[in-house]
């Protein structure tokens, strides 16, 4: 199939498109093109705002633009004129604007700097740079300090300090000892943010008299060396332990700013013992996924990108088994100018109208100003055609002389942007861009485009003709794009000619001619059938085409998508395939693909191999191995083998395998040498020098292959110069200024010798170059760096050895290293096909600018807004990548009614260029969807009030809904058939004047400009007499604005005519659901046959997991599903067995939470009843004997006994330890004592409480029956009030579990 063109390949070229609210020119980037039309100077390549330049070397403060003519070059320092031809040691280097300030020849960098800014200018106007500001950096000495001995207590904190000198950028700061090894950290021992060494406590083996604090400037590749710290640690028994205390930083709370896009980091170091554990939180929110990392042990927390939204509180927290303490940041982000709209070039006709657009945020708001040619506006020479309105410059009715470059400045305290863009009025006459006579051929009923590539100023018109002297052409069968291209979506044969594109403005005409032919397609008129054959039988496959007569077929045939086995059995013919001798491994898929330069069609057929018919009871099975190997007429290149077959084993030896092995350089590794046929034994092998060999052989039948034989004696050859080369030699740039060459390195025994090399060799193809060479050892890469980005080199690799090298090698054409392309796709263009398809094009870039191996093209694009609702969502951006040198594609899946942007990216072998241009399309309207509910209440003697929802998708402005109703009898045979239009903007509807006791089906849809959405259907029943109006509606609805309509007389005043239809029944409806927190009780309501078998279908709502299903018991209209997840949302619906597949529709419900404890109704188990039967018990006996006693007329010192031995029922637990304690009523609603709280792991320990329930098993609070009714029992005293300062959720104790039902 020929591939699609909107666009010619061959050159860029200029089309129309938007930009802000006037129509303005794109110049292509034709070369000739470019070489004749004026341009106002445009800045390439500037260097850094803040550029920091190594004072030993030379500094070059780069300065490029373009322009037509080509522009001249000035500076200004410190703000006035630089007149570099005063200063013998700058110079400008030419045709460039590049600055070079000469050092290394007795400059010194310091009498350099200042800010400097670069002004670009030609005929057209004047392009500014940034200003860039030069500073030489700087490495100073530490300076001299007398550091006395650090005495310092085991246990306690030490902080030592670096102070590093003040360098220009900041040096790296690390600490080493006196080896050079970096001192080891951990989170006791850490470096903090400012380069100190923080010690949260001190151990005996931190005693040293080696911290050295080493700091690193980059910028001049120097590292100073702090003198070393001593440390002695003595001992004290005990240690103390020590709460957290922070060492950094200070206080309660401190301050951090931060700009946006930065990366925040904060820290907090702690001292104490045992050693702190570092937490970090965000008050009020969550700290930022995908973008927050934790470093130096918790002790830093690092933000990237950070943005506006992170500011706020953050709090570390530093804790340990004594304690804690936290410390709270305030961070504000503010933010430097950043480009909402950055002003961008308009190319303009005469008299036509343009504005450019600078819009600009940071915090504070950045201020906007305007440059004209690098001038302020306000001081600028007049332009009558130019308005400036704060961020916006408006031009009207421009002229030639309106050409110039403007510049505008953002800026705020934290920084600025500036920004140039042009303005250059061109009057050209028409150019068609596209060769004449281009010749396009397409398959018939395939799409054709033929292309029209223009320019011009004003924009040109484009006209297509059929023939020379033809008419225009016009009407639906045509697609003229806004690029000039013609689109013919279904060619056919007589759409063959010569097309004629005629391109005329008000300066000028032209036309050009393209030729097109249309092809037949070509297709396998027989194609291949599913075989089965016999192993070792023979099989064929057809494959007859047919093809257009001018187009040449090749076929290609492939077993399981992969070529064809390379074997001498399987023979390709012309229209089929055969394979010879067929084995199990030849079993699977063959396809035959048919190919042409336009089109290509392929056909599969499964070949399956059975086993042979079995044969009587002959023992066949694999040979014996060969034996008596023996070694002759040696030379120093061959040597003869023979050897004596094994037995065969009744199927004859098909060939013998000669293998060899290198005891030289791969001991105890065989390698394949070659094979003869099974009827000799004798071959004449060929030896490759400097290799230990030994020889066995290995015999084949039809069975299988033999054991090896034993080895052969060992024959070592002779050294010699290599007699190959490597192979797989490659040239590929890992880097954008490097060239990787590769080779695959030649084994052991093809060196032919000792002492292995390689000579490298390489050279820039098409440039008059000497060859550069280099010899390597034994290895298999070798980098050249300093090369220029994506150019061709020719390569060689060739092998030498201690005897001499070989032959001469092949070159082969490597590339360096790609780069990120330069440029983004221009001309891009959306053709919206529907409501759900558009098409966009581009323009190729400049195969210069890809600066790599192009491998296609990225197109982004995202809904921005649903035109119907005016609402925005959440940006989803999808992706579609086309292959190669595409200029166009297709994007699915649009929303009807919606605003879409998009932008094309070219992509290479390193990555993804610049965007192009975002670019706006709508897309028309559609049908809507269905109402998302219809709801039937309020029945009455003769009357319905219905409501209904608004479709989830309107896909369009509503006009209006339509209802249609119709009665049904009693033998589901339905009535005449009722329609009302209800306007667009209602939601419930009464329907009065209808029968009593009648049911009537409603189908209710939504109406857009385009047409009618899919319907809903539902029916309702008017009630019998007028005291059914009290019994509950059909559904439960909300509150409505009554509207009322009446229905044709003929619906209340005669009975209707009706026809059979098939019953509406069998129908489940009224799906309800009652959760708990693990089970739901699931009911629903059936009409239908008796006896049906009901089943139950859930799962988790959103997942993509199949439904599970629960079979009902019987013909209950009520379920229990049990074993669900607390907290989770679940679907569910309803079907019967045998009746089609019936289902309800679908219902969600939740499940309640988990709860964070579950409490045992402690009165109904029976542990407790038989304790207090007991306790009953023993009391009854107490007091008997107390009675016998009392009788004897013994003294019994109640009062005593009762102080010291208190009864148990009537003492409460202490709080401290579980035991019973004194009995007092005033302390009963007290505060817990502050030795009462439980663990802080919410557990109650089996050491402090053996009446913790856990050890009596799982409590229920309450369950549902399966008829969901609630069977828990309440028990129980009042719970106390909480204990006052408890704060934390604790467990709850045994005596409160008792006294307490949840």
């Amino acid at each position: 199939m020929m591939k699609k063109k909107s666009v010619p390949a061959s050159k860029p070229f200029l089309i129309l498109f938007l930009c802000q609210i006037i129509s303005a020119l794109d110049v292509p980037l034709d070369s000739k093109l470019l070489e004749e039309l004026s341009q106002p100077p445009t800045i390439t390549h500037q260097s850094p705002k803040d550029y920091i330049v190594d004072p030993r070397e030379n500094i070059v403060i780069q300065c490029e633009a373009k322009g037509k003519p080509p522009p001249s070059f000035s500076w200004t320092r410190n703000g006035t004129h630089f007149d570099i031809d005063k200063d013998e040691q700058v110079t400008m280097k030419p045709n460039s604007g590049t600055l070079v300030i000469n050092i290394m020849n007795g400059g010194k960098a310091e009498a350099y700097e200042g800010v400097y800014q670069c002004t670009a200018r030609n005929e057209r106007g004047a392009a500014i740079s940034n200003n860039i500001v030069i500073r030489p950096s700087r490495s100073p000495l530490w300076t001299k300090e007398k550091l006395e001995p650090n005495q310092v207590r085991e246990g306690d904190s030490l902080v030592l300090h670096c102070r590093p000198p003040v360098g220009l950028p900041p040096p790296i700061i690390f600490w080493m000892d006196n080896a050079f090894q970096r001192l080891p950290q951990s989170e006791r021992v850490s470096q903090g943010l400012n380069g100190d060494l923080y010690f949260s406590n001190v151990q005996p083996e931190d005693t040293r008299e080696d911290y050295i604090c080493y700091a690193r400037f980059n910028h001049t590749q120097t590292i100073q060396q702090k003198q070393p710290i001593s440390v002695k640690v003595f001992s004290t028994k005990p240690v103390t332990e020590r709460q957290p205390v922070l060492l950094t930083p200070t206080g309660s709370t401190s301050t951090k700013v931060e700009l946006r896009g930065n990366v925040l980091l904060l820290e907090c170091i702690a001292a104490g013992l045992p050693t702190p554990v570092i937490r970090w939180i965000k008050e009020g929110g969550e700290l930022p996924a995908n973008r927050t990392f934790f470093e130096n042990f918790k002790k830093t927390l690092k933000i990237i990108d950070v943005s506006e939204a992170d500011s706020g509180n953050y709090k570390c927290i530093a804790r340990n088994t004594l304690g804690s303490v936290h410390h709270v940041i305030s961070v504000t982000v503010k933010a430097a100018p950043y480009w909402i709209t950055a002003p961008r070039n308009l190319v303009l006709s005469p008299g036509e109208d343009g504005t450019l657009i600078c819009r600009a945020n940071g915090n504070p708001k950045p201020s906007i100003s305007w440059l004209a040619n690098g001038v302020p506006i306000a001081i600028a020479p007049e332009d009558p055609s130019r308005k400036v309105d704060g961020d916006t410059i408006i031009f009207s009715h421009v002229q030639e002389r309106s050409s110039a470059v403007y510049q505008c400045n953002a800026s705020n305290e934290y920084g600025y942007l500036l920004a140039n863009a042009f303005v250059n009025v061109l009057a050209e006459p028409p150019r068609i861009l596209t060769p004449a006579n281009k010749l396009y051929q397409v398959i018939a009923d395939s799409p054709a485009l033929l292309d029209c590539a223009y320019f011009g100023s004003p924009k040109p018109e484009i006209e297509w003709f059929k023939g020379v002297k033809g008419s225009i052409l016009r009407g639906n069968e045509y697609v003229f794009h806004d690029n000039g291209t013609l689109e013919i979506p279904v060619a056919q044969k007589d759409s063959s000619g010569t097309y004629t594109c005629v391109a005329r403005n008000e300066l000028g005409k032209i036309q050009n001619e393209v030729h097109l032919e249309i092809k037949d397609p070509t297709m396998i008129i027989k194609q291949p059938e599913y075989k089965v054959v016999q192993r070792y039988g023979q099989v064929s496959f057809e494959c007859i085409i047919k093809h257009d007569s001018t187009l040449l077929p090749t076929v290609i045939w492939l077993k399981d998508n992969h070529e064809l086995p390379d074997d001498e059995r399987f023979l390709v013919g012309k229209d089929n395939l055969t394979i010879m001798n067929v084995t199990d491994k030849d079993d699977g898929t063959y396809t035959c693909i048919v190919n042409t330069t336009l089109d290509s069609v392929s056909a599969s057929a499964v070949l399956t191999v059975v086993a042979a018919p079995p044969t009587p009871a002959i023992i066949y099975a694999r040979p014996n191995p060969p034996f008596d190997l023996e070694l002759t007429g040696q030379l120093e290149r061959s040597i003869e083998l023979s050897w004596i077959p094994g037995d065969e084993n009744n199927s004859p030896i098909t060939h013998f395998i000669i293998e060899y092995e290198d005891g030289l350089h791969e001991p105890g590794v065989w390698h394949y040498q070659t094979e003869v046929p099974g009827t000799q034994t004798t071959v004449q092998l060929k030896l490759s020098p400097y290799v230990n060999y030994s020889f066995r052989v290995i015999a084949v039948n039809q069975i299988g292959r033999s054991q090896p034989s034993e080895p052969s004696e060992q024959y070592l050859t002779k050294s010699a110069s290599p007699d190959e080369n490597p192979a797989n030699v490659q040239g590929i740039g890992s880097e954008p200024d490097n060239l990787v060459i590769t080779w695959e390195s030649l084994k052991g025994f093809q060196s032919n010798g000792p002492g292995l090399q390689y000579k490298v060799s390489w050279r820039q193809k098409d440039v008059d170059d000497e060859w550069t060479s280099v010899i390597v050892a034994n290895v298999s890469k070798y980098i050249v760096s300093g090369t220029p980005t994506f150019v061709p080199y020719e390569i060689k690799v060739q092998a030498l050895n201690d005897l001499g090298y070989a032959p001469e090698p092949s070159e082969v054409i490597g590339h360096s290293g790609e780069d990120l392309p330069m440029v983004a796709p221009g001309n891009v263009q959306v053709h919206v096909i529907n409501s759900t398809l558009a098409k966009v094009h581009w323009d190729p870039v400049p195969l210069k600018t890809v600066r790599g191996h192009l491998q296609g093209y990225k197109v982004y694009y995202w809904k921005v807004q649903s035109l119907s609702r005016r609402s925005r969502r959440h940006v989803e951006k999808k992706i579609l990548t086309f292959r190669g040198n595409k200029t166009f594609g297709m994007l699915p899946g649009l929303e009807p009614y919606s605003s879409y942007k998009l932008n094309v990216r070219v992509v290479n072998g390193k990555g993804e260029g610049p965007a192009s241009p975002d670019k706006v399309f709508k897309t028309p309207e559609g049908v809507p969807s269905s109402p998302s509910f219809l709801k039937i209440t309020n029945p009455t003697l003769d009357s319905l009030t219905l409501e209904w929802g608004s479709p989830t998708h309107p896909n369009g402005v509503l006009t209006s809904y339509i209802l249609k109703f119709q009665p049904i009898n009693n033998t589901h045979e339905l009535g005449p058939l009722v329609e009302i239009r209800i306007p667009a903007n209602e939601s419930s509807l009464i329907l009065k004047n209808l029968n009593y006791s009648t049911r009537y089906k409603f189908y209710f849809n939504a109406q857009t400009s385009v047409g009618s959405g899919s319907q809903i259907t539902e029916e309702a029943v008017t009630i019998m007499d007028e005291a059914d109006i009290l019994r509950p509606a059909v559904g439960a609805g909300k509150g409505y604005s009554e509207i009322l309509f009446a229905t044709s007389p003929v619906m209340h005043t005669v009975r209707p005519t009706f026809y059979k239809v098939q019953p509406l029944y069998p129908r489940i409806r009224n799906v309800t659901t009652a959760a708990a927190e693990t089970y739901a009780n699931i009911s629903w309501e059936y009409e239908g046959p008796e006896h049906a078998n009901f089943y139950v279908e859930y799962g988790v709502a959103g997942s993509k997991e199949d439904w599970k299903k629960e079979i009902v018991n019987g013909s209950r209209s009520f379920f229990v599903l049990k074993g669900l997840t607390p907290g989770t949302t679940y679907k569910v619906r309803v079907g019967a067995e045998g009746l089609s597949g019936f289902r309800s529709s679908e219902d969600v419900f939740e499940t309640g939470p988990a709860m964070a404890s579950r409490q045992v109704d402690i009165a109904t188990q029976g542990w407790f009843i038989g304790l207090m039967c007991a306790v009953a018990l023993l009391i009854l006996i107490l007091l008997i004997v107390c009675f016998i006693r009392r009788n004897k007329g013994g003294k019994y010192p109640v009062k005593e006994k009762e102080d010291a031995h208190a009864d148990p029922e009537i003492q409460p637990m202490k709080e401290d330890d579980g035991t019973f304690g004194e009995y007092s009523d005033a302390e009963d609603h007290k505060p817990l004592k502050k030795g009462s709280r439980t663990p802080s792991d919410r557990t109650v320990k089996k050491e402090d409480s053996d009446d913790s329930l856990v050890d009596y098993g799982e409590g229920v609070n309450g369950q549902f029956n399966e008829d969901g009714s609630f069977i828990g029992q309440y028990s129980g005293k009042k719970e106390k009030e909480p204990a006052e300062g408890n704060e934390s959720s604790e467990a709850p104790s045994p005596v409160n579990a008792m006294n307490s039902f949840v």
